[in-house]
């Protein structure tokens, strides 16, 4: 079956990095643009980076241009978010999602992977 499994969350200090990873299966992930969003607390799931089916395009939020780096890696069907510089407000469920669309719309969400920017 589909799965998207996050991992490389954590408690992080202020100016600290992380790097998130996604794994992916039950898909063929090269036909799918990848994407990591996030959720802080009390506020909506917003995206946080994009890339293209074999990373030729990528795009970022305002909130984390030069600081987060997104990546994929097609024969390890995962995608990755480079996060340098953390802020606190880079608190967050950071969730992975998949997106395919042709005659009809292929999606899939990952189940979330906790990060926390805190001294």
């Amino acid at each position: 079956q589909v799965q998207l499994v996050e991992s490389g969350g954590g408690l992080v200090q202020p100016g600290g990095s992380l790097r998130l990873s996604c794994a992916a299966s039950g898909f063929t992930f090269s036909n799918f643009a990848m994407s990591w969003y996030r959720r802080a607390p009390g506020k909506e799931r917003d995206l946080v980076a994009f890339i293209s089916r074999f990373g030729a395009t990528t795009n970022y939020a305002d909130s984390v241009k030069g600081r987060f780096t997104i990546s994929r890696d097609n024969h390890k069907n995962t995608v990755y978010l480079q996060m340098n510089s953390l802020k606190v407000e880079d608190t967050a469920v950071y969730y992975c999602y998949a997106k395919f669309s042709t005659v009809r719309l292929y999606e899939y969400w990952g189940q979330g992977t906790q990060v926390t920017v805190s001294s």
